[in-house]
C-alpha cells in the first residue's frame, strides 16, 4: 500500500510550494491533464492556468502525462506551449521511462501531479518520481474514471485508517 501514498497532498496545483521542489532537485513537472490541470467540461486552458505554466516553465521542464487521447490533449498542448504525452496509461512505467529517457531526467528530477492515487500516484511512485496528490477540481468524470475511483475509495480508507494520507489534511 506505499505506493499509493503521495510524498506531498495539496489542496491543488495552485497551493502547491514549487520554489521548494525547485530547491528538492526537480527538474521536470509532470501534470495529469483532467481534475488536475482542468476540469473535464474545458476545452482550452483557463488565463490563470496558462499564467501558472508560463511561470512554471521558467524553473521546470513542464509536460502534460494524461490517459487521455491525443484529441483532449492537443488544445492545451498548443495553447500552453508544453510537450505532451497521450494515452499514457498511468500507472504502467513504459510511456513514463520513455518520457525519463527522451528529456535525460533522473528519477529523483521528476514530480508526478494529480488527483488519482491509483493511476498519477501510483505510477510516479512505481517510477520513484516525488508524487504530489491534489483534489479533483470537478466531481464530473467520465464512467472509466468513475470506476477507478470505486477502487480507489477502498485504498483510500485504509491509507485513512493509518492516517497516512487523510482526505483535506494538507502535507508538503
Amino acid at each position: 500500500m506505499d505506493n499509493f501514498v503521495p510524498d506531498m497532498y495539496q489542496q491543488s496545483i495552485y497551493t502547491i510550494n514549487y520554489k521548494k521542489l525547485k530547491k528538492r532537485g526537480i527538474k521536470c513537472l509532470l501534470f495529469d491533464l483532467n481534475n488536475t490541470l482542468t476540469s473535464y467540461d474545458e476545452d482550452y486552458p483557463t488565463d490563470e492556468l496558462r499564467e501558472l505554466i508560463f511561470e512554471l516553465e521558467k524553473n521546470f521542464k513542464v509536460i502534460i502525462v494524461s490517459n487521455s487521447g491525443k484529441d483532449r490533449i492537443r488544445p492545451f498542448k498548443e495553447k500552453l506551449n508544453i510537450d505532451a504525452s497521450f494515452h499514457t496509461f498511468k500507472p504502467f512505467k513504459r510511456k513514463l521511462k520513455k518520457i525519463m529517457n527522451l528529456y535525460n531526467f533522473k528519477d529523483t528530477e521528476i514530480a508526478m501531479i494529480g488527483d488519482i492515487l491509483v493511476t498519477d500516484i501510483y505510477g510516479g511512485n512505481k517510477m520513484n518520481f516525488t508524487t504530489i496528490l491534489v483534489n479533483s477540481i470537478s466531481e464530473r468524470e467520465p464512467f472509466s474514471t468513475r470506476i477507478l475511483h470505486i477502487f480507489e475509495k477502498y485504498v483510500l480508507k485504509y491509507l485513512n485508517k493509518k492516517e497516512l494520507v487523510v482526505k483535506g489534511k494538507y502535507y508538503e
